[in-house]
């Protein structure tokens, strides 16, 4: 990294660090005077809450780096192409076949209906030998929609697991104990670092698939890694938040406009500005209607809906209906 690249990341971490730590101690329950009962809070719930945060932001960011690189479509993440939906359904059908009681039962269930989501979507929009802009969107909505309607069923005919289901479908981040953050963070740390290695091969897929397969680059084998890889990655961050979306849309979109198109820069860059997003998501969720709480999911939609419009405002001369 270029030294005005170390200066970004130590401002940004020391960002991350003082959302942090605001995020903890910050709350409906006043920890000041640190109680029996604040100390259980502080350490049990809201730390955990705060590095599962921190964790699901960096996550989701760097799978929206990827899913754009690989579809080398701007508007790409997880939850527009209905990836995040198709992890949530993984885990609905777990929860109502017992799955949940199983380690990694819901991760699995997950990981196998995003992947079956994200090939779904990728025969949807295949134009000939390329992927459209307007197919893999339309794709994308279509498959949230059909996906909605079958957890919207589940839920009726189980309505005793009813309460878990609606957990998923609306994303939040109650209940996270330390077990889920080591869970998530290890899929995190590891498809984190796997897309760092993998981030020249990423600039050369924004090349073309012709231009990539000329410099050497197995372009069909690396997409599927890639894409696995990611999902993977999402279906872990799901199966223990629920759907959050647009943070793979967001972070990305904004770090590009600082530091330029190279994933080599984009992907530490977007790391840290994940935590960020959704630390300050998490903080207002929890104060804004105090002491009730906002889903967290709510939150990063009100922030990238209109972004997505924006976006795709500027991209309609692009666009062939």
């Amino acid at each position: 990294m270029k030294n005005k690249d170390i200066v970004y990341c130590s401002i940004l971490f020391i960002a991350v660090i003082c959302l942090g730590i605001t995020a903890s101690v910050l709350g409906s329950v006043d920890i000041s005077k640190m109680t029996e009962a604040d100390k259980y809070i502080l350490y049990q719930i809201r730390i955990p809450r705060t590095l599962m945060c921190m964790v699901t932001g960096s996550t989701l960011a760097v799978c929206g780096c990827a899913y754009q690189a690989v579809f080398k479509n701007p508007l790409s993440d997880p939850y527009i192409l209905g990836v995040s939906s198709g992890a949530s359904l993984g885990a609905s059908l777990a929860i109502v076949l017992g799955f949940d009681f199983i380690v990694l039962g819901v991760t699995l269930s997950s990981f196998l209906t995003a992947l079956l989501t994200v090939f779904l979507i990728m025969k949807l929009s295949q134009v000939g030998s390329r992927m459209h802009t307007t197919t893999l969107l339309l794709a994308g909505i279509s498959m949230n929609f059909l996906i909605s309607a079958i957890i919207s069923i589940i839920m009726f005919i189980d309505q005793e697991d009813m309460h878990k289901i609606y957990f998923w479908t609306m994303g939040s981040l109650s209940g996270i104990k330390y077990s889920d953050v080591i869970i998530t963070a290890l899929f995190s740390i590891t498809g984190i670092t796997f897309m760092r290695l993998y981030a020249k091969r990423l600039n050369v897929l924004l090349l073309g698939d012709m231009q990539a397969n000329s410099l050497g680059v197995d372009v069909e084998k690396t997409k599927r890694t890639i894409l696995i890889i990611s999902t993977l990655m999402t279906a872990a961050v799901v199966s223990h938040t629920g759907v959050i979306g647009f943070v793979g849309l967001v972070v990305p979109h904004i770090v590009r406009l600082v530091v330029g198109g190279d994933n080599r820069r984009i992907i530490p860059f977007s790391v840290l500005g994940g935590m960020i997003f959704m630390l300050l998501a998490d903080i207002i969720a929890r104060n804004v209607v105090s002491p009730s709480e906002l889903p967290i999911g709510s939150i990063t939609s009100l922030v990238g809906a209109p972004f997505f419009i924006y976006l795709l405002y500027n991209a309609k001369k692009k666009l062939h209906f």
